[in-house]
């Protein structure tokens, strides 16, 4: 843990499904909190039934505080590329629609700069077979989403979704990026 007098930095990302997200992030050594939610649409603190409809804007988000000092927004970013897919527009494997869209919601120019150099290391080191669609976009009318979709894996690891979808992408995580998960 971090001393109250320690900087933290905030970042919000979109990369299909909150739960899954969610499920890696909180995993991960060096980001101190993970919170489910929405941005950048145009309804104010819209409903998870008002998102599901694709007709607020909204996507469905995790937004993480992390410290800098234990790991970098570049080294976030990797993870978050490596646990979604960043070629498919609006769509996460069945879970399709603007909500689901991969997105870098940044709160500052340097967060964008550094998102946009990522993006541009991915496509030119031609990591997949298709452009990355990831919306990089600063961030905007970003509410959390219900109690009940706070640490969903965590309270409900063997319900469908998290067991077949959730869960593969928590055990890539921790296979890939070994060194990056907490400490238990």
């Amino acid at each position: 843990m971090t001393s109250s007098s320690s900087p933290t930095e905030t970042i919000v990302l979109g990369g299909g499904c909150f739960w899954c997200t969610e499920a890696v992030f909180d995993r991960v050594q060096g980001v101190l909190d993970v919170e489910s939610g929405y941005c950048n649409g145009q309804v104010v603190n819209p409903s998870y039934e008002q998102v599901c409809t694709g007709r607020t804007g909204h996507a469905e988000v995790v937004k993480l505080e992390f410290d800098p000092t234990q790991i970098s927004l570049r080294e976030v970013l990797e993870i978050f590329f490596v646990v979604h897919d960043p070629t498919t527009l609006n769509r996460q494997g069945n879970d399709a629609g603007t909500q689901y869209r991969s997105g870098i919601y940044y709160v500052d120019d340097a967060q964008k700069q550094v998102a946009e150099e990522v993006i541009r290391e991915i496509e030119a080191s031609k990591t997949y077979h298709s452009p990355v669609v990831t919306e990089v976009a600063k961030l905007a009318n970003y509410s959390a989403a219900e109690a009940y979709h706070q640490d969903y894996f965590l309270n409900n690891p063997n319900q469908g979704y998290c067991a077949f979808v959730v869960g593969p992408k928590v055990e890539k995580f921790q296979k890939t990026f070994a060194s990056r998960v907490k400490k238990s």
